[in-house]
């Protein structure tokens, strides 16, 4: 019986669950971006709004001859406000970029050398950065550095929810570690998870869900068997 957290039942595997939804699905081929910095900036910038708002903040950098690491550490602050408005809270998204930058380029030289070191080692580094939370650097661990670390989202913790029938709050770290003993170690895995399940968070599994064409509808305490928080 698994458990997590109160996690128990009767329920498919992580991998089971990654086969329903790429079946539906198919590959995603996450996560977009040019390059290891780009991606590393859109991990940042994608924090509390949409992709469609951080592709438009990603364009006007792009165009701005900014989306490099030694050019955004060097870049006027109001000028990098104004083309990252779209992704919204853009100044203090601005000095956060700005500061992460410079921190990398005056210790690290490279983004290469960055990220190029343990899991540990540069996710412990990630977060004593201002405005990378866990889910932040992990993104960038795993899409821009390509190490093996799962990522866990609120389109995971919503997942994970009604489908386990729990009602709680769920550890970050928890759920984060129960996929990760569950299935391989694997970057390619990993990455097209995470995408399949915010797929599944865009389509069905949403505040208002839309149960009925989900393709974890038969699994599902929340879906196919009416659970409900107060039952």
């Amino acid at each position: 019986m698994d458990s997590v957290n109160g996690i128990h039942g009767t329920i498919p595997t992580p991998l089971m669950i990654y086969e329903m939804l790429e079946d539906r699905f198919g590959f995603q081929g996450w996560w977009p971006g040019r390059n290891n910095f780009e991606i590393l900036v859109g991990a940042m910038l994608t924090q509390q709004t949409s992709w469609k708002n951080v592709d438009m903040a990603l364009l006007n950098l792009r165009k701005g001859g900014l989306l490099s690491l030694d050019a955004l550490a060097g870049a006027d602050l109001h000028e990098l406000e104004i083309m990252i408005k779209p992704s919204g809270y853009y100044r203090q998204k601005a000095a956060r970029l700005k500061a992460v930058c410079n921190h990398i380029r005056d210790k690290h030289s490279t983004l290469r050398r960055f990220l190029n070191r343990d899991v540990q080692t540069l996710r412990v580094e990630l977060l004593s950065l201002s405005g990378i939370g866990e889910e932040t650097a992990d993104s960038i661990i795993l899409y821009a550095a390509d190490k093996p670390v799962f990522v866990i989202d609120a389109y995971t913790k919503r997942m994970v929810e009604r489908l386990f029938g729990i009602w709680e709050n769920l550890k970050y770290d928890a759920l984060q570690d129960y996929f990760q003993s569950k299935i391989v170690k694997d970057v390619g895995l990993y990455k097209d998870f995470h995408a399949q399940i915010v797929e599944l968070g865009k389509r069905h599994c949403r505040a208002k869900p839309l149960c009925g064409n989900c393709p974890l509808f038969t699994v599902c305490r929340y879906g196919k068997f009416g659970w409900r928080p107060d039952r």
